[in-house]
């Protein structure tokens, strides 16, 4: 049977995160810890960033993997690992196995993004694709694990991980010892367990607020006694727990002092303003905790707050759709359909128009047969890029002036 923690003896404390830190000090970048300054103006608050998205794998997951990694005895290395992951701990495990000449099984839940997938095979690990939920590829993990003997390196429900992903606090209050809140993503809870333990350790005062996506609010359930339903696509797919862990759990009883939950389209905001105003690019979990500064700034207003970048394994596709999102959030990108005489000279006199108010025409199209317009009437339907919502409001005024029947905007 693959070795599971004895939750019953399963404590963590400052002593074995600071041991964490001493073994993978040598093969774990120590990131940066900087104030975005732009973004505490937005937000009331000082903010500071901690960019795990910058590890080698794009993931904080890198410290914990490692330091489990590390505990194993020859023969469990000889035999070889298995894990469960939607991407990230599949990557920190199978990148770290490979360095140390460890073979790696990593079972991953159909759905997980193609960007986690692959980077996973190029680490070298075998990689199956089952199940519909991580909970469902862990039932299979455990059957597999029996079968050939491989040691199960749990991605969030063990001492050893969670001392290691621990070492972020570490980190954290040794370059800003001033930070008041940290504001950490939960999916199964060992991120924000060994942040806790170090951070609450070494600054009793300090608060730790835990986040989740409004879609999984598992550890949200379980530490307030709701029963929030769990279901759908979440961007923020590295914390789509729908079971948080028995020691993650019994931590943030402890130790955390809050947890909030955010809509998919606050974590959009998140991802967009963080490419925008910080050009790094983070993955939906890893913007989760300023998804929760962004929409309940009251909550850290003057405080100084820290959040974990915690990765930045998003598909290309995917950035292109939130950013795209977003813009038409704002104003600055619109959909609309004009009702017009279907005779010369509409088009340009739609263009002229739009072309004195300073908005910039990107799609235009003409449809005359799926409508319910009359024969000689046409629909045109135009996306147009403007400044902000005010500007496209008076683009919508100066449409209206004209004689022109706007649908949308």
């Amino acid at each position: 049977m693959p070795h599971l923690p004895d939750t019953a003896q399963a404590t963590v404390t400052l002593a074995d995160v600071r041991q964490a830190a001493v073994i993978i000090r040598d093969s774990v970048m120590v990131t940066a810890c900087n104030e975005s300054r732009t973004m505490g103006e937005i937000c009331g608050c000082r903010l500071f960033l901690k960019f795990e998205n910058l590890q080698f794998t794009a993931t904080f997951k890198e410290r914990g993997a490692l330091n489990r990694l590390q505990a194993l005895s020859p023969e469990e290395r000889k035999r070889g690992v298995i894990a469960m992951s939607a991407g990230n701990h599949a990557q920190g495990v199978a990148y770290h196995a490979k360095r140390l000449g460890i073979p790696a099984t990593i079972v991953m839940p159909v759905g997980s993004p193609m960007v986690k997938i692959e980077n996973t095979r190029r680490h070298g690990a075998e990689v199956i694709i089952t199940g519909r939920t991580l909970e469902e590829a862990a039932t299979f993990v455990r059957s597999h694990a029996a079968a050939h003997g491989f040691t199960l390196v749990h991605p969030y429900d063990d001492p050893l991980i969670i001392a290691g992903q621990g070492t972020i606090g570490l980190e954290m209050l040794e370059a800003v010892p001033e930070l008041d809140v940290l504001v950490v993503p939960i999916g199964g809870g060992g991120l924000i367990s060994g942040i806790a333990t170090a951070a609450k350790a070494l600054k009793p005062s300090i608060r730790i607020v835990g986040v989740q996506a409004q879609l999984y609010p598992s550890m949200y359930n379980a530490i307030r006694g709701e029963q929030l339903p769990m279901r759908g696509d979440t961007l923020a797919e590295g914390i789509a727990v729908k079971a948080p862990g028995k020691i993650t759990r019994a931590i943030v009883r402890d130790l955390v002092d809050d947890i909030m939950l955010v809509s998919e389209d606050q974590i959009e905001r998140a991802v967009a303003t963080l490419i925008s105003i910080e050009k790094t690019v983070v993955e939906g979990a890893g913007a989760a905790g300023l998804a929760a500064v962004l929409a309940a700034p009251e909550r850290f207003a003057g405080r100084s707050v820290g959040l974990v970048l915690t990765g930045g394994n998003i598909d290309t596709r995917l950035i292109a759709s939130v950013l795209t999102r977003e813009l038409a959030r704002e104003g600055r990108l619109t959909q609309l359909a004009l009702d017009i005489v279907d005779r010369p000279g509409q088009l340009a006199a739609v263009s002229v128009l739009l072309a004195e108010v300073g908005a910039n025409i990107i799609e235009v199209s003409h449809q005359r047969t799926f409508s319910d317009l009359p024969a000689k009437a046409t629909l045109l339907e135009l996306v147009i890029e403007t400044r902000d919502r005010a500007h496209l409001e008076d683009v919508l005024t100066k449409l209206g002036a004209a004689g022109f029947t706007v649908r949308g905007g």
